[in-house]
């Protein structure tokens, strides 16, 4: 070999290890981006687009990248996130009803498996993911689909499309490989997060559930605060219990249910109690008059539900009290099993009114307190003694209509 082969061979190989070392240097700044406090400031939509434009500068054929975290939620299974060059991120709640649709995809064989998967035109599987919305007319020819396998709960995923004829390299793979434990370990961290959000909010309500991550979990960290009550009771439920088989009880339950809470919670009420087939709500703030008119805005619409609600050939019937007073919130119980709860005279007393609303076989009562706030247009129904109340007390019904 001459001297200037030999001089062109030196050259060529320095040339191939400079884009070496520059190709892991800037895969080493991937994996510290994903890892990194810059990554886990951003939300969703801003990881999966600043994902796939690293990726794509990296030199990745990347013209599809979706993440598929799982959660567990009451109504939804998850959420998929879709990327795509020059496109908004796309974003789908996925609730129950799509597990079927998901059921014989390379998506679920993953998530089942925990091993990763190349599928592409030749693959027998091909058309049960093309077919799926975020896939669907995008002309990919092949994906690389990888679990992300959480320490507990449900296991993620994350799939890399590409257009490109013949799709990934080995040596691409191998790039996509290098970066899935870090991105696995920050799809934790938000998949727990938000299952931690989720259950807390299902189980004991958003206002609840921040002061439990805020640290107000000791026994007997209490505080006193003002604010409208609502008491829903179901009327007659011990002898409609009584006919019913068990399961047709809880189907009743929870279709009545579904028409209470609602209300409650677009007026910015908060369910603390499920006492059997009664519901106890408040709704807080500095504000009584806002307070009472959304309390009473919530009890209206209930009503209006209640009065269209059949079950087979029960048409049930509810009594609502509403009372607006000062109560204590927060921790009771003994040692490590508490309870976030409302305790002071004035839930007392919406009870009781709730009480009267059978015995004076009236849809909703009032105390006069929360009447005045909420200037309700409503009529007396009279003084009444209650029990445990030495003094009687005026309560208020809505007019006839």
């Amino acid at each position: 070999m001459n001297r200037i082969a030999q001089i062109d061979e030196a050259e060529n190989r320095m040339a191939k290890a400079d884009r070496m070392a520059g190709s892991t240097n800037s895969l080493l700044s991937l994996i510290e981006w994903i890892s990194g406090d810059e990554c886990h400031a951003l939300d969703e939509p801003g990881l999966i687009s600043g994902l796939g434009r690293r990726l794509q500068a990296l030199g990745l054929p990347i013209d599809r990248l979706t993440l598929h975290l799982m959660t567990l939620h009451p109504e939804l299974i998850g959420r998929t996130l879709a990327w795509a060059p020059g496109e908004p991120v796309e974003i789908h709640d996925r609730n129950h009803g799509m597990r079927q649709t998901f059921a014989n995809s390379p998506l679920r064989k993953v998530m089942d498996s925990r091993e990763p998967l190349v599928v592409g035109p030749g693959d027998s599987v091909h058309g049960r993911w093309q077919g799926i919305d975020i896939f669907a007319g995008r002309g990919l020819v092949q994906l690389m689909i990888a679990p992300l396998c959480n320490a507990d709960g449900p296991v993620s995923a994350v799939a890399f499309g590409t257009r490109r004829p013949g799709g990934f390299t080995a040596a691409e793979v191998q790039v996509i490989e290098r970066i899935l434990p870090a991105l696995r370990n920050t799809c934790e961290l938000r998949v727990m997060r938000q299952v931690e959000l989720s259950l807390l909010d299902t189980y004991i309500g958003p206002l609840t559930a921040q002061r439990i991550l805020a640290g107000q979990i000791r026994q007997g960290e209490i505080e006193s605060m003002e604010a409208a009550l609502l008491l829903c009771d179901l009327r007659g439920f011990t002898e409609i219990s009584n006919m019913l088989p068990s399961n047709s009880v809880l189907e009743l339950l929870n279709a009545y249910f579904d028409k209470v809470i609602p209300p409650i919670t677009r007026e910015g009420g908060e369910v603390l109690k499920f006492m059997g087939d009664a519901v106890l709500a408040f709704f807080p703030g500095y504000d009584a008059a806002r307070s009472c008119a959304s309390a009473l805005s919530a009890a209206r619409d209930i009503l209006q539900e209640i009065d269209r609600f059949e079950f087979g050939e029960i048409a049930p019937k509810v009594g609502i009290a509403l009372h607006h007073g000062e109560v204590s919130y927060g921790n009771i119980g003994s040692g490590r099993r508490l309870d976030f709860t409302l305790i002071g005279p004035d839930v007392n007393l919406v009870s009781r009114i709730q009480t009267a609303c059978g015995d004076l076989r009236v849809p909703l009562l009032m105390s006069d307190g929360f009447r005045k706030e909420a200037c309700a247009a409503a009529v007396s129904a009279g003084w009444h003694t209650l029990k445990g109340f030495a003094e009687t007390v005026e309560l208020f019904c809505l007019p006839e209509r």
